[in-house]
């Protein structure tokens, strides 16, 4: 692809096609100011513009009516930390350094960073809410972040100026300091990039007390691959994060009771104590988790489930709170919109909101992401645009959230760096389709041995086929058609009939290790 300038061509294109005066030409040349919504494992299946199975998202389905929705978004690692190191450097993470979150991880923040280019070129920059690069925020103007995974209930923030504390739900905390900088901290004379990430909806997905009550009446339909047997996937197998086996009763399922189960209570003060999360809460939050949570701990008592009956239990309970969740962010995103609304800034304003990848809605029994298949490899993404873009509506391009960083520097009229791993989306929203677009992707998963168990590998995904490696304790390879196969529940690789797409596959596996330089090719 051509890392063009493409911000004159778009000021170009709204003086030809508007016939206003002059000043609202003026206006329309302003560079473009950007804010970037990002939440933490928000399942694309949770969200009414893409799937409109499970809840309501009037909000964020407005930034997908008011301007496009990436049908094949993904991810080049599905994991938190390393989402984010993709982010803002546009680089794969064996390139920027950070592959995973494993303990004393830290995120160079002298290397060329997106918020750097932007800052150079005039723009403001702003980061607010979940940082989580072990490192200290570097080039943005305003900063204030969560410590590590940050808490739901009044939590704490690091500043420059030290740590501070919040009384409050986090989502609604983030979303108010960044319409507070909106409105009292910014320079108006400035254009500006605005980074808003949430700590929802990572787990244990705590509600906020005015929402507790939601989602009770409902009872959702089990995934078809709920009781996947993972059998001809030795690495499926492997992990740990299956719902009936992984998730735990009192952490995530807050069934925090005294006579509960030793081992989950164990897990509890192992990970959270005294401190911990549900230590955090106010007099008036406790006593309305109590209200809602205690009846619900006193039935599960009563009942003891076992076996299927238990699993089940847990993926309904896990459903809910996680659907809570969903909707304080959707909410929370919409009191955003009505602010740059009310200030006459989304007449200039691109709204973007991604999450830093997919998650496990019970699909093969599972929550958490990490693994290449599509629920976690997958990633919403959907933007507002103002007039002066050509698109609106579904954009089906293969599309990764390395391209973010280029993308961002478009918008703001300034050159991509040709070091620079990802390609600019902006001729996409314009409408146009580029015939040399990517026909593939590229992903590679480091963080093992670690929490869940996920093993190594890396892979390449066409717009039809996947072709994936497990690496280093193990040595498997495994092929699905999602054509025919789109639930992955069915390994090709090695049966008959697959030589010859396999042996492309590893050709273009192989010519993207190169084109990226990834040196576990010189491994293989």
């Amino acid at each position: 692809m051509d890392k063009m300038n493409y911000f004159l061509p778009l000021v170009g294109l709204a003086t030809l096609n508007g016939c206003g005066n002059t000043a609202k030409k003026a206006e329309q040349k302003k560079p473009l100011n950007i804010v970037y919504i990002m939440t933490d494992d928000h399942a694309q299946q949770t969200m009414s513009c893409y799937d409109k199975r499970f809840m309501h998202t009037p909000n964020l389905d407005r930034i997908a009516a008011e301007g496009v929705r990436f049908t094949n978004s993904f991810v080049c690692n599905s994991l938190s930390g390393p989402s984010r190191a993709a982010l803002l450097t546009g680089k794969h993470s064996h390139k920027n350094g950070y592959t995973d979150n494993s303990h004393g991880a830290m995120f160079d923040g002298e290397q060329q960073t997106v918020q750097q280019l932007l800052q150079e070129g005039g723009y403001q920059t702003a980061m607010i809410g979940k940082w989580h690069l072990g490192s200290t925020p570097t080039h943005f103007d305003f900063w204030t972040i969560l410590p590590g995974q940050g808490d739901y209930y009044n939590p704490d923030f690091i500043t420059p100026e030290g740590t501070i504390h919040k009384e409050g739900y986090v989502t609604n905390i983030i979303t108010d300091l960044s319409i507070d900088w909106l409105r009292h901290k910014r320079d108006t004379a400035k254009p500006f990039c605005l980074f808003v990430h949430h700590k929802a909806i990572h787990r244990n997905w705590m509600a906020d007390t005015c929402d507790l009550a939601l989602f009770e009446d409902r009872n959702f339909e089990l995934p078809e691959t709920f009781w996947d047997d993972y059998q001809g996937r030795l690495a499926a197998g492997k992990q740990e994060m299956n719902i009936a086996k992984d998730m735990t009763l009192i952490y995530d399922l807050k069934m925090l009771d005294e006579e509960i189960d030793d081992h989950y209570r164990s897990y509890y003060v192992r990970n959270e104590g005294a401190g911990g999360t549900y230590g955090r809460m106010n007099v008036a939050q406790k006593a309305a988790w109590d209200k809602h949570y205690q009846p619900i701990i006193d039935q599960f008592k009563k009942a003891k489930p076992t076996g299927k009956a238990l699993a089940e239990w847990k993926y309904q309970r896990y459903m809910r709170d996680y659907l809570k969740t969903v909707k304080s962010l959707d909410d929370n995103v919409g009191h955003l919109l009505e602010e740059l609304q009310q200030e006459g800034l989304l007449e200039n304003t691109v709204v973007i909101y991604a999450s830093d990848q997919g998650f496990y809605m019970g699909e093969h029994g599972w929550f958490d992401k990490r693994f290449m298949y599509e629920e976690s490899m997958r990633t919403p993404l959907i933007m507002r645009l103002p007039e002066g873009f050509g698109k609106r509506g579904d954009i089906g391009n293969l599309v990764q959230n390395i391209d973010y960083a280029p993308t961002f520097l478009e918008l703001a009229g300034l050159p991509v760096p040709s070091d620079i791993q990802g390609v600019s989306l902006v001729p996409l929203l314009k409408g146009e389709n580029p015939a040399d677009w990517r026909k593939s992707l590229y992903y590679h998963f480091y963080e093992y041995p670690a929490e869940h168990s996920v093993c190594r590998h890396y892979g390449v995904r066409t717009e039809r086929y996947k072709l994936m490696h497990f690496y280093n304790d193990i040595d498997t390879w495994e092929l699905y058609d999602l054509q025919q196969d789109p639930v992955e529940m069915h390994n090709l690789f090695g049966q008959p009939g697959m030589e010859k797409i396999t042996e492309e596959l590893k050709a273009e596996l192989e010519r993207l290790q190169i084109f990226y330089d990834d040196p576990i090719r010189n491994l293989n």
